[in-house]
């Protein structure tokens, strides 16, 4: 399944639940929000997407702490789980896709390489839940397309998983 593809099932997806998306995007600067709205018709269930490339755009847009950058860094589990709260909390969306990684070709490092993305899904009424990928340095446009589509299929797994937790849309 294309990215395209991708997008066009979670916006289905949100639209048989009747809720909106947001992105919360680091990383990829606005590729998830732009896969998304690619899609004609994606205004009924797309709300907004926040770039938030720098941690002052991280604390001022999402409400991230800076107490979080400053002990775990951008690229960490934590600001991810606050980027999509945050992302939640700042929106009308009852979804929001969250990524914060290094795309490189620099800024890696031995306990972050170049490729390691953390992402943050959260659902209105629900703990936001994390995952972390470590993509094959093969290339900064190889990680964000890699990322786009690893946060989509998130997004479509979390809805899936709360409607088969009974969760009526």
């Amino acid at each position: 399944m294309s990215n395209s593809d991708l997008a066009d099932a979670l916006l289905q997806a949100c639209q048989q639940r009747g809720i909106m998306l947001a992105t919360a995007e680091s990383c990829t600067g606005g590729m998830i929000i732009a896969a998304l709205t690619d899609i004609a018709g994606s205004s009924t269930v797309v709300d907004r997407g926040f770039i938030t490339y720098s941690n002052e755009a991280k604390t001022e847009m999402l409400g991230v702490s800076a107490a979080t950058l400053e002990a775990h860094g951008a690229v960490s589990r934590e600001t991810a789980v606050e980027m999509a709260a945050g992302a939640l909390a700042d929106s009308r969306a009852g979804l929001t896709l969250a990524v914060t990684g290094i795309a490189g070709p620099g800024g890696g490092s031995t306990e972050k390489p170049v490729g390691l993305v953390w992402f943050g899904i959260a659902l209105t009424g629900r703990p936001v839940v994390s995952e972390c990928q470590l993509f094959a340095d093969k290339g900064r446009n190889f990680i964000r397309r890699k990322t786009v589509r690893h946060a989509l299929e998130l997004g479509l797994r979390a809805l899936a998983a709360d409607q088969a937790a009974g969760v009526a849309p």
